[in-house]
């Protein structure tokens, strides 16, 4: 059989990319911590190497090349895995393939910062180059034949698993060569060509006319199909100007050839009239084929083979058979055999894969463990402010009762030991200078946060106010994302951080009023001892001998099981906040073994099998509290019968029931400022990161403008010129040629100032803190010295950020007051919860349940509640 032409589909082209720096500050920033550096900087180095290989330098079209774009395509899929999609900011911009461009406007293209749209690019070339490299193979070999078609149906695999996935790789409309349609045309296109092959090499392997027949009339269905999806009103501007005619020649080649070799078939049968038919339909269908496809000479062999034989039917027909020949719409079809198949494409493109990228712990792990974080610091939290509280609760009854310093007197100006220890706790903590030292600082932690959020929302402003100056310019040729649909998570972000700070300030007032309304009391315990005993009135006789009475006796007795329990507690605490969870080896586990981590289920049974033990010590210390004050009371009931005078409390006795209330009070409020201050400082640092992305975000919105700007003025340009008459050569042209001046020096901006290539300056090392650094040589603001690498169009964070203690109970699992020591009631609780509404707030702080703090959601990229 005569040489076929293969159609194959061109690359769409890119251009050279730095992935090292931002994939290395990337990782530095996401993945490392200073216990647990990461580096993969070779690795990073490799990737863009490969990338350089794959996608932008000519490679001669054999197996080797297409191994290489292969082994990037791999590395994309496995690296897309680890890395969250809304941290890569890396502009991937493509051509589309079949677009020819203009002189004056470049090749249609798209910028997208998305590992995602990279992958899909290149497997599009995979595609294309084994079609490629298919085309070029002999078809007079039997290697050659089987190389082609096993290339052919791969290519025809890829192009569909693109049609399935392409839009929702990329998320907003794509090129005209990544359309599904066209993908589901070029899948169509590479089987029908497949199929091609197999009936060339059944020809050339002079297998029987039947099977030849079945075979060709498979083909000719496939093109039929192809054909009908090139012509579709939508697609018929994006082919090769000659590819519909081709299509269209080898529909009815294939048609034709299949009609031969059925009257083949039929001669064998004596058949004449049936063989008659089908030659003058073969040749009628190869005239088409050489019309269509604009040359005289192709399948002529066919069409002098069918002519002949027409001759010799007709001639035996006439003299012997003298059979009626029918019209051949009524011949029963010749049938079919489809060998050529759309080969799923497998999970690794490459012949050997390496994951360059082994030890980067993949997002879904990441998200796993952050949400294990978040259900462990609530456990953490709930249990820890049960107990707080339950102390608060006994400290506030023996305060009211003035014990133990009731027990503690004796005759004179002597003061009740506790209340020294009290007093000395006091000085060691700081006194009330410390105090107000803490509530000295919040104001300004609390403005720093609210500039950083300023300066974010500033960024977004002027961006959409750009974007929507152009959009008003150029109209409907202004064709990219309205800012507004990009930015509307950062303006809700926004928003919801404007509502944490302002709960925080409401925090801090509460704490402020508190520590006032107990100055006083912290006042005197911050002096020394001696000034502390002239302040407090001295104790009786009679207060000094009741202390030895048998009610007394028996409250000491209760004051230390007070002591023990309190000792107990703290122990729990400890053991709460210490308990260490290997977490990432559990979840890496499910994940290869199921290939999904169900996190509910996993963390759940780890927290049951550590807290539950905890929660259960927890439940009985608060019991026994409750009967150890029913006991505290009605024995302090015959302690104060036993007064001699039967008196109400003295001045002394209210002086150091406010002493005792006061320390308890310093230690709340002085533990409230220090995590309030932990809380800022946190935030400040979740701040900057959002303000870097939001920076990052504009800026990259920056290039695509001038990129967009760039393209419209050109075709302006271009409309322009074609339109003026031809410009006249100056005179002084003609008569002698005159040297540019001298290109002026470049300014100098001393020796200290920065490069283009130097990291930006700390943020607080310029004029105004809150501006974006700018360095010579550079357009758009420097990366963040925190964050300095880019990110992309902000779509909302698929996992929760680490937080500081206190944060609000995620929505779904199970609430952070389950007993996990009693498991059995875990899926009865789970029903219950399902019918109900979800709850949207979270108790406060312990000590401050009037105050509720925000709301932890993990679909917000970081709702920190306030930590008091």
């Amino acid at each position: 059989m005569e040489m076929t032409d293969i159609l194959s589909v061109p690359l769409k082209k890119t251009s050279e990319i730095d992935l090292v720096k931002p994939l290395k500050n990337l990782i530095a920033l996401r993945f490392s911590t200073a216990d647990n550096p990461e580096n993969f900087n070779d690795a990073i180095s490799e990737l863009n190497k490969l990338r350089s290989l794959a996608c932008v330098r000519a490679m001669d079209k054999n197996e080797a090349a297409i191994e290489t774009v292969a082994r990037y395509c791999d590395q994309l899929a496995a690296l897309e895995g680890k890395i969250p999609a809304q941290d890569v900011q890396i502009p991937f911009k493509w051509k589309d393939a079949f677009d020819k461009g203009s002189l004056f406007s470049g090749k249609m293209s798209l910028t997208i910062n998305s590992l995602s749209y990279e992958r899909m690019c290149c497997l599009f070339n995979l595609a294309a180059f084994q079609s490629q490299v298919a085309a070029v193979q002999s078809q007079e070999s039997d290697e050659g034949l089987k190389l082609a078609a096993k290339l052919l149906q791969s290519a025809s695999g890829v192009f569909s698993y693109l049609k399935a996935n392409v839009m929702g790789a990329l998320q907003q409309e794509p090129t005209p060569d990544l359309n599904p349609e066209i993908l589901a045309t070029l899948s169509s296109l590479m089987l029908a060509e497949a199929q091609e092959i197999f009936v060339i090499k059944a020809i050339s392997d002079k297998m029987k006319e039947a099977i030849i027949a079945k075979l060709a009339s498979q083909c000719d269905e496939f093109y039929a199909e192809t054909l009908k999806q090139m012509k579709h009103p939508t697609a018929t501007s994006v082919w090769e100007k000659d590819w519909i005619s081709k299509v269209t020649g080898k529909q009815f080649a294939y048609h034709a050839i299949a009609q031969y070799y059925q009257s083949r078939v039929c001669n064998g049968k004596k058949a004449i009239g049936e063989e008659i038919a089908r030659l003058q339909d073969a040749i009628e269908n190869f005239k088409a084929a050489q019309q269509r496809i604009s040359e005289a000479t192709a399948y002529q062999d066919y069409v002098n083979r069918a002519q002949k034989a027409l001759t010799e039917a007709q001639k035996d027909n006439d003299f012997i058979y003298h059979e009626r020949v029918p019209d051949v719409k009524i011949l029963d079809p010749v049938g079919k055999a489809p060998l050529a198949k759309t080969l799923p494409i497998p999970e690794r493109l490459g012949a050997s894969f390496k994951d360059l990228f082994e030890g980067l712990t993949p997002v879904v792990v990441h998200q796993a463990m952050a949400a294990w974080d978040v259900r462990k610091t609530e456990i953490i939290n709930v249990e820890v402010g049960r107990m707080r509280e339950a102390n608060q609760m006994l400290n506030g009854t023996l305060a009211s009762l003035n014990l133990p310093a009731a027990l503690e007197e004796s005759a004179g100006e002597s003061l009740p030991q506790s209340l020294k220890d009290k007093a000395r706790a006091v000085r060691q903590s700081g006194g009330i200078d410390i105090i107000k030292e803490l509530i000295g600082n919040l104001p300004s932690l609390l403005e720093r946060n609210k500039e950083i959020l300023d300066e974010a929302e500033r960024l977004l402003n002027e961006e959409r106010q750009s974007d929507d100056q152009l959009k008003a310019q150029f109209k409907e040729r202004w064709s990219r994302t309205p800012s507004v649909k990009l930015t509307e998570a950062f303006t809700s972000n926004i928003a919801k951080y404007r509502q944490i700070l302002a709960n925080a300030s409401n925090a801090d007032n509460v704490v402020k009023g508190k520590f006032e309304s107990h100055r006083r009391g912290i006042e005197l315990l911050s002096r020394p001892e001696g000034e502390l005993e002239t302040a407090v009135p001295s104790a009786s006789q009679s207060a000094a001998d009741n202390s030895r009475s048998p009610a007394a006796a028996q409250l000491r007795l209760l004051m230390s099981q007070v002591n023990d329990l309190k000792s107990e507690r703290e122990v729990l605490e400890h053991e709460l906040k210490n308990a260490t969870i290997d977490m990432k080896q559990q979840f890496l586990g499910a994940l290869a073994q199921d290939g999904a981590i169900n996190e509910p289920a996993v963390s759940v049974e780890k927290l049951g099998q550590v807290y539950g033990p905890l929660q259960k010590r927890i439940r009985e210390s608060i019991d026994f509290q409750a009967s150890l004050i029913q006991q505290i009371q009605t024995v302090n009931e015959d302690f104060v019968k036993d007064k001699s005078d039967g008196k109400g409390p003295s001045a002394r006795e209210e002086l150091l029931k406010e002493l005792a209330t006061a320390h308890d009070i310093h230690m709340e409020v002085q533990n409230n400022l220090q995590e309030g201050a932990k809380f800022y400082n946190d935030l400040t640092q979740l701040l900057l990161s959002f303000q870097s992305k939001i920076s990052d975000f504009c800026f990259a919105r920056k290039a695509e403008k001038e990129e967009l700007l760039k393209d419209l003025t050109s075709s302006y340009a271009g409309n322009a010129s074609s339109n003026a008459p031809p410009s006249e050569v100056p005179s002084y042209h003609a008569t002698q040629a005159r040297e540019a001046p001298a290109r002026p020096p470049p300014p100098n901006f001393g020796t200290s100032a920065p490069t283009s290539s130097a990291p930006a300056a700390h943020l607080t090392t310029s004029p105004s803190p809150m501006a974006p650094q700018v360095v010579p040589g550079q357009t758009g603001p420097a990366p963040n010295h925190y964050l300095p690498y880019p990110i992309q169009p902000y779509g909302g964070m698929p996992m929760p950020m680490p937080m500081p203690m206190s944060y609000g109970y995620p929505s779904g699992g199970a609430p952070p007051n389950y007993d996990y020591a009693n498991q059995a009631q875990y899926q009865q609780q789970q029903h219950q919860q399902s019918q109900q509404p979800q709850q949207q707030g979270a108790p406060g702080y312990p000590g401050y349940n009037a105050y509720p703090y925000p709301y932890y959601n993990p679909a917000y990229p970081y709702t920190p509640p306030r930590p008091y």
